[in-house]
């Protein structure tokens, strides 16, 4: 019985202490990984939508309410050019995808067109719904148009509102073109 209780000691001597040096290096570490996180973010905004040189975060009050109460949006940022003019909108969307969600940064510009589409963040499977990241996937949505929902589709696409699902991770595709469609919406009712 007493070595039962010692080795219980001894491991929660050891827990204790491991636990206190994770939470240290969360700490020192959490800043550094918040700036590197924002800096992925940033170089997104910028590869979905040309020609913007600086982001502001879109703070209206009917903004910030929408992404309060809707899990799908996570950012909305203005995308502006070196004179101050409105090019578009940078929007951040998450949507569950085969491992965990899948975070997608969509450009809108003022026409109304899909300018681009980074998936910045995934859990997907290495091979399969990680080819998600890949340009001949993302390249399939620039020049889109934002009036109808995009499909995702197992053959070649037939229609400018379709995109052909990655072989074998149908359900990683679904997920990017939800989020996609989030942000479509978004800009469809809220920003237009």
């Amino acid at each position: 019985m007493r070595e039962i209780i010692k080795l219980g000691l001894i491991l929660l001597l050891i827990t204790s202490i491991s636990a206190v040096v994770l939470g240290l290096t969360n700490s020192v570490t959490e800043e550094k990984i918040e700036d590197a996180e924002n800096l992925v973010s940033e170089e997104a905004r910028k590869a979905v939508l040309p020609g913007a040189e600086k982001f502001v975060k879109e703070e209206s009050t009917e903004i910030n309410k929408i992404v309060k109460d809707n899990s799908d949006i996570l950012e909305v940022y203005r995308g502006m050019n070196n004179k101050d003019e409105l090019l578009g909108y940078a929007i951040k969307t998450s949507s569950s995808g085969y491992g965990g969600d899948v975070e997608v940064i969509t450009g809108i510009s003022n026409d109304g067109i899909i300018t681009g589409m980074n998936v910045v963040s995934h859990q997907e499977t290495p091979g399969l719904g990680a080819n998600a990241t890949g340009e001949e996937f993302q390249n399939q949505f620039k020049e889109m148009p934002i009036e109808k929902d995009i499909i995702v589709v197992k053959s070649e696409p037939q229609n400018e509102d379709e995109v052909q699902a990655l072989t074998g991770a149908t359900i990683t595709s679904d997920a990017v073109v939800k989020g996609v469609n989030s942000a479509r919406n978004l800009y469809n009712n809220n920003l237009k």
